[in-house]
C-alpha cells in the first residue's frame, strides 16, 4: 500500500479546509485525521466551517472546535445558521456562501462529506466542495446514520489509539444535546475506526476512511549518486 503525505508550496504552512453541513459532522467525518494532523504538524492552518449551527448546537460546535484545533498555528471557524434538513430548498443562498468560501485562500487539503451521502444536506456540501474548489486535494469523509450508506471508501489514514480516544472523548463531551440519540455512542465511534483500521492494514488496529475522487502524484526528480 502505498503512503503519501499532503504537501504545501514551498514549505508554507500546510493549509486545510473542513466542511461539515452539521454541527458534529467534521468532528465525526475526520476528527481524527485533524488531530493527527495537528498533533505532527503543529505549524497547519485550519478553516472549519459549519453551514448548520443554530441554537443550543451553535456552542456546542464552536467549543469543539476550538478543541479539536487547540494544537493549529493559526485557525478559522465559521459557523453558518442554515436549516437542517434544508440545504436542497435554499441552494442559491447556500452556494452563495459557498462562493464566500474562495476569500479564505488556497487550501493544500479539504475534507468534505461523501458524494453519497444519503442525507440530503451532506450531499449539498460535498458537490459544491467540488464546484467551488476544482483543483484541489479533496478526501470525502464518512458518518455513519440510521440509512446505511457506508460504502468502501479508497483511501485511509492510520490512527494511534491515544488519537481515536481524544476523538471520541471529544465528540462525547462537546455534543451534549446528541446523547439521547441512540446511535451517538462510544461503540458506534470506535467500531467504525476499527473496521477501517482492518481495511487499512494499520498498525495500530485503528483508521479513518476516505473517498479520493481524484489525486494526482507528483514526485520530485532526484539526482542520481556518482
Amino acid at each position: 500500500m502505498l503512503s503519501l503525505e499532503p504537501a504545501a508550496k514551498d514549505n508554507a504552512p500546510l493549509q486545510i479546509l473542513c466542511l461539515g453541513a452539521h454541527a458534529d459532522d467534521i468532528e465525526i467525518g475526520c476528527g481524527g485525521t485533524i488531530l493527527d494532523i495537528l498533533a505532527k504538524r503543529p505549524d497547519t492552518r485550519v478553516h472549519w466551517v459549519v453551514l448548520s449551527a443554530r441554537d443550543d448546537r451553535e456552542q456546542e460546535a464552536a467549543d469543539s472546535a476550538e478543541r479539536f484545533l487547540s494544537g493549529a498555528k493559526d485557525k478559522k471557524i465559521i459557523l453558518g445558521n442554515f436549516r437542517d434538513g434544508y440545504f436542497p430548498y435554499v441552494g442559491s443562498e447556500v452556494k452563495d456562501f459557498f462562493e464566500g468560501l474562495k476569500d479564505l485562500g488556497t487550501p493544500d487539503l479539504i475534507l468534505t462529506h461523501y458524494r453519497h451521502d444519503l442525507h440530503q444536506d451532506h450531499r449539498m456540501v460535498s458537490d459544491l466542495a467540488w464546484n467551488t474548489f476544482r483543483n484541489h486535494l479533496i478526501l470525502e469523509y464518512e458518518v455513519p446514520k440510521y440509512d446505511g450508506d457506508m460504502g468502501a471508501p479508497n483511501f485511509f489514514v492510520p490512527l494511534a489509539q491515544e488519537i481515536c480516544d481524544q476523538k471520541i472523548a471529544g465528540i462525547l463531551d462537546s455534543f451534549v444535546s446528541q446523547r439521547d440519540r441512540y446511535w451517538f455512542t462510544e461503540d458506534t465511534f470506535r467500531s467504525l475506526l476499527r473496521l477501517r483500521g482492518v481495511e487499512a492494514r494499520s498498525e495500530t488496529g485503528y483508521a479513518e476512511a476516505f473517498y479520493a475522487r481524484k489525486v494526482t502524484l507528483e514526485l520530485q526528480s532526484r539526482k542520481s549518486a556518482s
